[in-house]
């Protein structure tokens, strides 16, 4: 199948008020997640959007990036239920890629995307990077890029190729 990655970056923080679309909200940070609890978050935003990159990765090799302190795994709970995550890289001097974002399935459709990745990237710019970045493809759900140029994003490289599911 043929899939197209596309890039996105902003190298100003665009803040934005977006106020949060309902009660019951929580965003909390998972300083030590186990293996099992970010699979867990990984599967049930990803597996409808076939995210894969986890799922090539032993349980060694996921616990050394996940326990790696500048990474970040962020937590959206809706009335204490987990209904989201986004992963934040840190590890490039100058720079914070949004490895991950997204909500659960049951969760989309509410408004909560585009609250969540505002409050991602306030957080993303308290670090002061040069530069913040993601990707995403056309296997994503249809209002990721919209929601990402929304919030101040520009795409700055797309890429197409073969990809097996």
């Amino acid at each position: 199948m043929l899939v197209t990655t596309t890039y996105l970056e902003m190298h100003s923080h665009n803040r934005r008020d977006v106020p949060p679309p309902r009660e019951g909200l929580t965003v909390m940070q998972a300083r030590h997640p186990t293996v099992a609890y970010y699979r867990f978050l990984y599967n049930a935003v990803g597996e409808a959007w076939h995210w894969g990159r986890c799922k090539r990765l032993s349980d060694a090799e996921l616990a050394a990036l996940i326990q790696n302190p500048q990474m970040e795994i962020h937590v959206l709970y809706v009335d204490g239920v987990p209904a989201g995550f986004a992963e934040l890289d840190r590890r490039t001097p100058g720079e914070v890629e949004i490895l991950q974002f997204g909500l659960t399935g049951d969760y989309i459709g509410q408004g909560l995307g585009r609250y969540f990745l505002q409050w991602v990237i306030d957080r993303a710019w308290s670090y002061t990077p040069n530069r913040l970045w993601l990707h995403t493809c056309t296997l994503d759900h249809p209002g990721a890029i919209p929601n990402y140029l929304k919030a101040g994003f520009a795409v700055y490289k797309e890429e197409t190729a073969e990809r097996k599911l």
